[in-house]
């Protein structure tokens, strides 16, 4: 039986990422990956950098936050994010690129962790990828 569920106009604002370090995240973001700083919030010793790609204001942005921030979230759960986070299992993004081996040669020069080089997966795209200072997981797919 098809559910008839009536179409909403939405589309994605922001997606959230972890950060262990905001100055490291925004040399990364900013310098390295050429995003542009879109907001930056102090609150009580924390701080959440919004970032997104410079030459399109209007493209969903990446707000990077304190894990720590989450009030609800038990002295255990901090731990297994932290140790997470440590790992690089814990959060991760798609990035897209008109030029996937221009982008990984520029990344790779700007020190960046390189996690798997340009590589034409089995299931149909060519990407990379690389991790962030807090160990986030950023995949980079050739555009088509």
């Amino acid at each position: 039986m098809a559910l008839n569920v009536p179409a909403m106009d939405l589309s994605i604002y922001s997606t959230m990422l972890p950060h262990t370090d905001p100055e490291a995240s925004l040399a990364f973001y900013r310098d390295t990956l050429g995003f542009e700083l879109r907001n930056d919030v102090g609150y009580n010793g924390m701080r959440w950098l919004t970032v997104g790609p410079a030459e399109d204001p209007a493209a969903p942005s990446i707000v990077l936050y304190p894990p720590e921030a989450d009030p609800g979230a038990t002295e255990d759960e901090r731990k297994t994010i932290a140790e997470m986070m440590a790992k690089g299992t814990y959060a991760s993004i798609n990035l897209v690129s008109p030029d996937l081996d221009a982008t990984f040669e520029r990344l790779q020069a700007g020190d960046a962790e390189v996690v798997q080089e340009p590589t034409d997966q089995p299931y149909g795209i060519r990407d990379c990828a690389f991790r962030d200072p807090a160990g986030n997981l950023l995949r980079i797919q050739q555009a088509s």
